[in-house]
């Protein structure tokens, strides 16, 4: 198993622990939930069931009573033994349990609970009576749950106001793969891809461990993505409405917030999504975005100098923007290996790069020596407009991540990323995605000393300043790359 090390490492130690065990895994749908589970214990389980999509609180309660059956429950009845609500249901997998008659570790796994639980079922206090009331004072029972859809993890087990707050004993959120296990991944199936390779795929499937796996080695990366994503019948050209099929019980709206956060790539404030979609901005609001937050599609993030209202959300998913792109607007099945660079590519290319990169926080920190330095991090934009409209289109013309997205009325100064350290030292990291080594000229040069120092006078800062640029193949050596005080290329975040 590539990556997955300390999930593994705390799975084992808690099957050794000699208490009862209720632990949560969850995760986006195809980030390798069941995969860990199953190849740490090698299914070696005492019970094992996965909840149905889309089925009837009658069909998923039949599939529960027949994977009783397989694993040696016989209905008392002597017939088919479907139970007639959950509190059956659950009984009978005590009295599976309660037979064995023995003090080793039962390893008890049910996958994809959020499907079992239907509108108007007793699935809730029915397992919450189980575990409650029997389950968690048994020492050789680990009850592992896992669930695709976070939003309901979130609210039905760690915030449930009822008898279940508190008692998972240990959660693991299973996140994508880093740069550094996608590549490793990838060499562990014999896909040959170079460092730029590995960027551009993170940039398209988000380090996604299913989607990768769809790639095959006698491709290019462009051939492969043209394969899974554009072609007819390609396995992931549906797979964003099948995504919010699965995880949503009525995904149109949280398809809108996406689409609003997509078509603003700086990000938007609540006020600012709400006049967007038309569902106003109450509570069916909130849920929304909590729901597309926990499941990680979007981020909040808190600009440089902001308080808590102040709050912008981002959309964070690298497939879901590669989706809206170009997927959804394409019938072409050669589209990718065709597609020539153009402004659409590299409005695209600057912003997913971007993406990456705030995924990677901690080796950008690593390679700048700051990993055991504290660090808020942030973005910033400026209050008012740049003040010579030339350094703004300068500044758009050298690619990067605000490169096609600046209108008339967004030509102020932003920064990217902004590291805010304890040790009195504020990076400012400008992330520009280029095919090459990403040269400074002179009126670049201009634009990022006017940004320097609109940041300055509009935060009234006292800490030391440091441009940082953060590149796929560094700055190009020349008359102004020294403003910068420090790099990081795709080399580092990979921890090449």
């Amino acid at each position: 198993m590539v990556g997955r090390k300390e999930e593994q490492h705390l799975l084992r130690e808690l099957a050794l622990s000699g208490e009862p065990e209720f632990v949560v895994v969850y995760g986006r749908r195809r980030v390798g939930k069941t995969f860990l589970v199953r190849e740490t214990f090698g299914n070696d389980f005492f019970f094992c069931y996965t909840g149905i999509a889309n089925m009837s609180a009658k069909q998923q309660r039949a599939g529960f009573a027949k994977a009783l059956r397989e694993h040696g429950w016989v209905p008392k009845d002597g017939g088919t033994g479907v139970p007639g609500n959950w509190f059956d249901a659950f009984d009978a997998l005590r009295t599976l349990i309660a037979g064995a008659n023995t003090k080793e570790r039962l390893l008890v796994f049910i996958d994809e609970m959020p499907w079992m639980d239907n509108k108007k079922s007793d699935f809730i206090p029915a397992f919450e009576h189980f575990w409650n009331g029997w389950a968690s004072g048994q020492k050789n029972i680990m009850l592992i749950v896992c669930g695709s859809a976070t939003s309901w993890i979130t609210k039905k087990i760690f915030r449930n106001k009822g008898g279940l707050y508190n008692r998972a004993t240990r959660q693991i959120a299973l996140k994508p793969f880093t740069l550094t296990e996608c590549r490793e991944y990838c060499a562990s199936r014999g896909i040959a891809m170079n460092t730029q390779d590995i960027i551009e795929s993170y940039m398209i499937f988000g380090g996604i461990p299913y989607y990768l796996r769809l790639m095959e080695r006698r491709y290019s990366l462009a051939l492969n993505v043209d394969r899974i994503c554009f072609e007819e019948g390609a396995p992931l050209r549906h797979e964003f409405d099948r995504l919010m099929d699965t995880l949503f019980a009525d995904p149109a709206k949280h398809v809108r917030v996406l689409e609003a956060l997509h078509a603003k790539k700086k990000g938007l404030a609540r006020e600012a999504i709400a006049s967007l979609v038309d569902f106003g901005n109450g509570g069916n609001l909130t849920r929304i975005l909590l729901e597309l937050e926990e499941c990680g599609f979007i981020r909040r993030y808190k600009p440089f100098g902001k308080g808590k209202n102040g709050a912008l959300y981002h959309l964070a998913d690298p497939f879901t923007a590669f989706h809206l792109t170009f997927i959804r607007k394409s019938d072409n099945g050669n589209f990718w290996s065709t597609f020539t660079d153009n402004a659409v590519h590299r409005a695209w290319s600057g912003y997913a790069f971007e993406q990456v990169c705030l995924a990677h926080i901690g080796q950008i920190k690593k390679a700048l020596g700051i990993s055991g330095v504290h660090a808020d991090v942030s973005s910033w934009a400026s209050r008012g407009e740049a003040r010579h409209s030339g350094a703004s289109r300068s500044e758009a013309s050298h690619n990067g991540a605000r490169g096609g997205d600046r209108g008339s009325g967004d030509r102020g100064a932003q920064i990217d990323l902004v590291i805010d350290r304890a040790d009195r030292v504020i990076n400012l990291c400008e992330i520009k995605f280029a095919k090459g080594p990403f040269e400074i000229d002179r009126a670049y040069d201009l634009a990022l000393r006017e940004k320097i120092e609109t940041f300055r006078n509009e935060t009234k800062t006292r800490k030391a300043i440091h441009l940082t640029m953060i590149t796929t193949y560094g700055v190009k050596p020349g008359k102004y790359a020294g403003l910068a005080q420090s790099e990081v290329n795709m080399d580092e975040l990979l921890n090449l």
